[in-house]
């Protein structure tokens, strides 16, 4: 009786299901956040009889095979990376990319990782960086009695310092973009690591062809979809409760057959 093994691997597979769609209403409200789709692939195939094979000495063969699945697994899960919305913020440290591409961002271990969540702070020495204190690539830092910063849309940093009406150049911020965008690795405090998967991070202007442009006191929300989330949680819950009816179902089916004398 393999629909017991089958239908647990069916249960398996939702519990993946369910957990992935929880994370995404989890973060709903997340700046940057993109949801996730867990994806799942059958499993081998345990083949009874073959297609093709001989029936007679006549010559006639089977037209089709008996092959019996022995359930399901899960391959991955595949993240969407649409925009997000932008909420305005009127914060001028606040950024949001639209478009492709992601901030970069150094980490005290010397590594980088990219992100989508432009939610900068200034650090006490004039720096800015996210709000776990890690500076952004490249370094921007805004000098003492800085009274107004200004972003434009090609990442181009620039200050008005005390009442000198000229601004001072600050730098340049860039971006980093992938060709496979899917195979970044989430590590949480919503940043991303390159993986092989994703190939090596590309730097470009804000504004290139093909990359975003930067919106200065906007936010990235989210591109979670509650209604399609709870609409997806809603048949997880029916396919997981059918794989347990399943094995329900095999096991009246067992105690029938040893109760047969």
């Amino acid at each position: 009786m393999k629909a017991l093994g089958i239908a647990a691997t069916g249960m398996l597979a939702q519990q993946t299901n369910v957990d992935v769609i929880a994370n995404n209403i989890a973060n709903a409200n997340t700046t940057g956040f993109k949801s996730g789709r867990a994806a799942f692939q059958d499993l081998i195939y345990q083949s009874v009889h073959n297609a093709g094979t001989l029936t007679s000495e006549e010559g006639t063969a089977r037209p089709v095979g008996t092959d019996i699945g022995l359930g399901v697994q899960a391959a991955g899960v595949i993240r969407h990376n649409t925009q997000g919305g932008l909420i305005q913020t009127e914060n001028q440290m606040n950024l949001a990319i639209d478009g492709r591409g992601y901030f970069v961002v150094n980490r005290p271990d010397g590594s980088q990782a990219y992100t989508r969540d432009g939610n900068f702070q200034l650090s006490a020495e004039g720096q800015m960086v996210t709000l776990n204190g890690y500076e952004i690539e490249p370094a921007i830092v805004v000098p003492e009695l800085t009274r107004q910063v200004e972003v434009n849309q090609f990442g181009v940093v620039m200050a008005y310092i005390e009442n000198d009406p000229n601004p001072v150049e600050l730098g340049q911020l860039t971006f980093a973009t992938f060709l496979n965008e899917a195979g970044l690795k989430p590590v949480g405090d919503n940043l991303m690591e390159a993986t092989g998967a994703s190939g090596e991070p590309v730097e470009a202007t804000p504004g290139s062809p093909g990359v975003g442009i930067t919106r200065q006191g906007y936010l990235e929300n989210s591109n979670v979809n509650i209604i399609q989330q709870i609409t997806d949680l809603i048949s997880a819950q029916r396919a997981y409760e059918m794989n347990s009816k399943a094995i329900e179902t095999a096991d009246q089916i067992m105690t029938t057959t040893n109760q047969i004398k």
